[in-house]
């Protein structure tokens, strides 16, 4: 059988988390968790050791579900990304706008799948970490800091598969379209798991639990391998941009950059390459003996998929730093490659890893530039951020940067341009050009056998996985693509 029917697995869900927080480091065949039953997962939970080792296998969850089609699809689905080798790789149906509700074994069923066994397992900690911290109150202050971070991933978590299987927030004027299940606690085994409005996941489960977490972090740091307080600043930045409130959005931008240097020039394609952290970095993916698939995907001498040349006419300087995690060289050729998941470094095989970033700085000046526009006396702050990364890129002072725009419009185009160059195959192209109500345009050499996605598309979003809808027949269906 396999791990789950969604639904049916979220209902049996206890019955994986023991085998889950054993596979956070070690590996666990899912084909073996019937084994496991609710008094296998008290048990477990029965001391503050169960709750570390839970909270430890949902960072590898977290990290399996960057390492794949998670991160790939909105670039794959977007404009930006040329597919080389389509040829049994499934991710390609998305490339070419096919996703079939059958299609289990890609990014339809993986996405949805691996999505919600993270929000089970964070729920189990959410629900006996209370009745530990009673038993063990010499640890409640651990047990609220994992706490906290479990209410991190299980936002995070629902706005990416909001983003993947519903239509962006403003799609319609009260987003009252369907997004996820909105998941608190685990299901009893009668109960249809149903779809929650747009609305509702951001508003009764990202934001409250954002906001929730942020009170127990307080001023306690983590390192940018932990979420933290920092980190669900920086996600209720991109939230609110995605909401469209300017101002809540510039906000969290702000005060995130206030606590967080941009990396340096210097050290700019190190925090890719080199297996450094990068000074900007808020919150990333510790890959140590787990990356592989984006490596694959990615990877400068046999690759996938490759950056588009439409990426490369955004660059108007041809020593932007940026320009160096685009190309590859090897025996004196160069050629078109993205290396941000490529590790360069002289190390033993095993030791090789890439750290996805899941929030860093950069992405605070282009989230503040862009609430900024919309602002009543924004456009200045906007422009300075924009200088602040086209200076770090070249190497220079932001007072040496020109912008040339003569509108609001004129600066937003630029604010796009920049957050292009900045942000490429980091898992926000097609989600960004949805939000925007924009066309999906693909260059004229494009091998896809789709050129262009006009907006508004059902196309845009995932079908519901047959499995789920097999499981659960209640639940609602996307149109267009489930039918």
């Amino acid at each position: 059988e396999p791990l789950f029917r969604s639904t049916n697995m979220m209902r049996r869900i206890y019955k994986i988390l023991f085998c889950i927080a054993l596979a956070g480091f070690q590996g666990c065949s899912f084909l073996e968790v019937e084994k496991f039953g609710k008094s296998d997962i008290e048990t477990f939970f029965s001391d503050v050791d169960g709750l570390r080792s839970g909270l430890a296998g949902s960072y590898r969850l977290l990290y399996n579900f960057y390492d794949g089609e998670f991160s790939e699809y909105p670039e794959v689905a977007a404009d930006m990304l040329y597919l080389s080798n389509s040829e049994g790789v499934s991710i390609a149906d998305q490339y070419n706008y096919t996703s079939d509700p059958a299609q289990e074994t890609g990014a339809v069923g993986y996405i949805w799948r691996d999505g919600l066994e993270i929000i089970g397992n964070v729920n189990n900690i959410l629900q006996y970490a209370p009745d530990l911290k009673e038993k063990y109150p010499g640890n409640a202050a651990e047990i609220e800091l994992i706490r906290a971070q479990a209410l991190y991933i299980r936002a995070l978590v629902h706005l990416n598969l909001c983003c993947c299987y519903g239509q962006h927030y403003t799609y319609t004027p009260d987003a009252s379209h369907w997004g996820v299940p909105n998941l608190s606690i685990l299901p009893s085994a009668n109960d249809p798991v149903l779809r929650a409005s747009v609305y509702d996941v951001y508003n009764k489960r990202i934001i409250p639990d954002l906001e929730e977490a942020i009170g127990i972090f307080g001023s306690t740091t983590m390192d940018c391998y932990h979420a933290s307080a920092t980190a669900c600043e920086a996600l209720l930045a991109r939230v609110y941009l995605y909401m469209e409130q300017w101002q809540k959005a510039s906000d969290y931008a702000t005060t995130v950059i206030a606590k967080v240097p941009l990396t340096s020039y210097e050290n700019y394609v190190n925090m890719y390459v080199n297996i450094e952290t990068g000074s900007e970095a808020i919150f990333r993916l510790n890959g140590f003996r787990a990356s592989k698939d984006l490596w694959k995907f990615y990877d400068p001498v046999s690759p996938i998929a490759r950056p588009a040349d439409t990426l490369y006419t955004f660059f108007d300087q041809p020593d932007d730093i940026r320009l160096e995690l685009l190309y590859a060289t090897k025996d004196e050729v160069k050629t078109k490659a993205c290396r941000k998941f490529y590790v360069a470094k002289d190390v033993v095989e095993d030791d090789k890893h890439y750290d996805p970033f899941v929030s860093r700085v950069s992405e605070m000046y282009l989230i503040r530039a862009e609430a900024n526009c919309y602002l009543p006396g924004g456009e200045t702050t906007a422009a300075n951020d924009i200088k602040a990364l086209q200076a770090r890129a070249l190497g220079k002072q932001p007072s040496e940067i020109n912008l040339v725009y003569s509108s609001v419009e004129d600066l937003l185009k630029l604010v796009e341009k920049e957050r292009i160059k900045e942000l490429c195959f980091e898992g926000h192209r097609l989600f960004d050009i949805t939000r925007k109500k924009q066309n999906m345009v693909r260059e004229s050499s494009t091998n896809s056998i789709v050129k262009i996605k006009t907006y508004p598309n059902d196309w845009f979003v995932l079908p519901i996985p047959m499995d789920e809808i097999e499981a659960n027949p209640e639940i609602q269906l996307n149109p267009g693509v489930n039918y």
